[in-house]
């Protein structure tokens, strides 16, 4: 017997948001696992539900919290034995487009923005005005490399081959991951794909990046027809932080002043990722 109140018969799809950049801060904001393994649990152990759709809308940002939550996705989705399907808006890009690879397919705007698979470092250096304002620098360590790359002092060549290295080990990681996920539908040669370029989702459709165009209502009503229920998990964002968007820094609590200046970082550092894509 079918209890409309309930919804009867329809099927449902779990849909988790993946908003933001991918790592942690101090004040906890940003996508990790930490803040999403709840939810990830809640989604594909929804009583009656048929897949999980990942809405996704990330620049980027952290390559270990970005494995970590497509481990723990792979991981559930092995488990439930459920089929996951991934959703791009604005970007999957770099870190984004990372945890797009833990769905089974995934669907993009045709004007999303997808790929990016490299790594990136990026800071300031200044040395020379400390010079200009007759500052001295004091640095002492225990550790031939402890101070590596330190702002404040010159470059050394040695520094910035070890910090190379690394990336090139991350990228790796990165390009084993698409390969082991997209396999054969990939449609360009590594020297592309790989070299952090990044691609509309109607370019990224001919690459093989993604597997169709369309949204995630349309595209569900397609696989499990029309009267399938889309349930949303997790809290939806603040009114204040929608209207001021996705690098706002949230209405802030007067008793905690302190915060201030690690939200201002975060929020300039987010809008630094998704200014790279011209987003």
């Amino acid at each position: 017997m079918a209890f409309p109140f309930f919804g009867g018969g329809a099927p449902r799809v779990a849909v988790l948001r993946l908003f933001g950049t991918i790592g942690t801060s101090t004040t906890g904001r940003g996508l990790s696992l930490a803040t999403l393994a709840r939810d990830l649990e809640t989604a594909f152990r929804m009583r009656g539900a048929k897949a999980v759709a990942l809405c996704i809308n990330s620049p980027g940002g952290s390559p270990v919290q970005s494995n970590l939550i497509y481990a723990r996705i792979r991981a559930l989705a092995t488990e439930t034995k459920m089929p996951v399907y991934a959703f791009v808006e604005d970007a999957a890009a770099s870190g984004g487009y990372w945890l797009a690879c833990a769905a089974d397919e995934i669907f993009a705007d045709a004007n999303s923005v997808v790929g990016s698979i490299g790594v990136i470092s990026a800071g300031f250096g200044f040395p020379g005005l400390l010079a200009k304002l007759g500052v001295e620098r004091r640095l002492y360590a225990a550790g031939e490399h402890k101070g590596m790359l330190d702002a404040f002092s010159p470059e050394r060549q040695d520094d910035i081959a070890r910090l190379l290295e690394l990336q090139k080990t991350v990228h790796q990681s990165f390009i084993d991951l698409v390969r082991g996920r997209r396999g054969a539908k990939l449609k360009a040669d590594d020297a592309k794909l790989f070299s952090g370029e990044f691609w509309s989702g109607s370019q990224g459709l001919g690459l093989g990046l993604v597997d169709g165009l369309g949204d995630l209502r349309t595209i569900l009503r397609q696989r499990f027809g029309d009267k399938v229920r889309l349930k949303v998990v997790g809290k939806r964002a603040g009114g204040l932080r929608m209207l001021l968007g996705r690098t706002a820094i949230e209405a802030p609590d007067l008793s905690a002043l302190s915060e201030w200046p690690d939200r201002l970082l975060g929020a300039l550092e987010a809008r630094a990722l998704w200014a790279r894509f011209g987003l």
